[in-house]
């Protein structure tokens, strides 16, 4: 039976084979952690306690500032050091809370709930939102926010999107095989939460024993159905998922609420069972730590606010050829200047790669191919819009539709001129918002 997918994309080497089996396995408590207040799209939250506050794990430290926000919890107990602006992975210095751990690991007490289906959609979204749940996947949108869609535009369609398209990366596939019962029961709140009576688990055909558990796992529901979709890549990008799973397209510039859809990521959900039935906020994910330059590649559940140098000497430590560290998988990733740098809620990877893995390129001029073009899973002219980006006409480049690119990475992927197109076309989305805010 053909598979189903969307139109255009491209097919990178998956390099699954480093992480895919290996078992999760949690990280030590760390000694401390750098906890930003930046972890989401949206408003950074404002810090509730102070330097010298004694703070125990789960503790709320950072409230939300705003709808689009998202509350952020203490992921250890001890002693706020400071508050102050430390290395963040996306590039930048951000306000982080470094707290100093006294080594007890010890919780705040919280409301555990015996018989979630008693309650209403609201006290469900407000448990999700107090416990600080976002796009797990790596987009890090708040969770509250895609269950409050306007009463204009019903949901009858929500997705859970368990295909980890990007190379390299394996927490989702892990995740499915070993919190499966976590993953469909928080399958089944969102459910409720957004009344919707079709519920789809896209997972890429290159997981087979995922797709069996997750199929076995289901069996008794009548509202739940696994799809197996084409190995390739953005598959996981929600608008192609959409596309793939119900044959639906979101609108140029709209959202999937405007086609009746939800789509969350498989830790996203795995998070709002443990946030209903335990009362645990997002103190810790599952990242894939892998690549060629990385000793042991393992699966880990670390602690948020970690720095990505002890997850890295728990694999085991970087081998001496090491090129590049990367948040995120080869394609999306973040490259980082430093390996003190915190794990975030959206670090789904941490990537290790060697001087043979990133050799050094030479840019040639653009020869016209079109593969860019074939590639974008948008419909987009990528050079186009990067030409029209580095001439710095904006105006250009926004009838072109630039801010419709989801910065998947194919069109430079595929150029073969090797030209920073995604990264020419990031400078041009950052010029237009700036000159839209003012």
């Amino acid at each position: 039976m053909k598979l189903k997918t969307f139109k255009h994309g491209s097919h990178p080497k998956e390099f699954k084979e480093f992480a895919e089996h290996k078992l999760l396995e949690t990280l030590p408590i760390p000694d401390e952690v750098f906890i930003p207040v930046t972890q989401h799209i949206g408003a950074p939250c404002k810090p509730c306690v102070k330097k010298g506050d004694e703070v125990k794990t789960g503790q709320l430290i950072a409230e939300s500032a705003g709808f689009v926000s998202s509350n952020i919890h203490a992921s250890i107990s001890g002693k706020v050091k400071a508050v102050a602006a430390f290395p963040h992975p996306n590039g930048s210095k951000s306000i982080m809370i470094h707290i100093v751990g006294d080594g007890n690991d010890e919780w705040i007490e919280t409301e555990k709930v015996s018989d979630w289906e008693k309650l209403g959609k609201d006290e469900l979204k407000k448990l999700i939102s107090d416990a600080g749940i976002v796009g797990m996947g790596g987009a890090a949108f708040p969770t509250h926010v895609k269950l409050s869609p306007p009463k204009d535009k019903p949901i009858d369609t929500f997705i859970i999107n368990g295909c980890e398209c990007e190379p390299y990366l394996t927490a989702d596939h892990r995740m499915m095989a070993e919190q499966t019962e976590k993953m469909v029961l928080g399958t089944k709140i969102l459910m409720k939460v957004l009344d919707v009576k079709n519920g789809y688990i896209g997972i890429e055909s290159n997981k087979p024993d995922a797709i069996e558990i997750m199929e076995k796992a289901i069996a008794g529901e009548n509202t739940i159905s696994v799809v197996p979709v084409q190995v390739k890549y953005p598959q996981g990008a929600e608008k192609m998922l959409i596309k793939a799973v119900v044959d639906k397209e979101v609108p140029t510039g709209g959202l999937p609420m405007d086609v009746g859809a939800v789509v969350n990521n498989v830790g996203t959900a795995i998070a709002v069972a443990e946030a209903v039935i335990e009362g645990k906020p997002v103190v810790e994910r599952v990242v894939t730590v892998t690549g060629d330059a990385i000793n042991e590649p393992k699966n880990v559940i670390a602690r948020i606010g970690t720095p990505f140098s002890k997850l890295l000497e728990y694999c085991g430590g970087l081998k001496p050829d090491t090129r590049k560290v990367l948040m995120g998988g080869p394609m999306m990733g973040v490259a980082q200047y430093s390996l003190e740098v915190p794990v975030v809620k959206a670090t789904s990877g941490i990537l290790c790669l060697s001087t043979d893995s990133v050799p050094e390129i030479k840019e040639y001029a653009c020869i016209m191919c079109g593969k860019c073009v074939e590639a974008c899973p948008m419909f987009l002219l990528p050079t186009r819009l990067s030409k029209a980006v580095s001439k710095e006409k904006y105006e250009m480049a926004e009838e072109l539709g630039i801010m419709n690119c989801i910065e998947c990475g194919s069109c430079s992927y595929v150029c073969p001129s090797n030209l920073p197109l995604v990264h020419q076309i990031r400078i041009g989305k950052l010029k237009i918002n700036e000159k839209n805010k003012k």
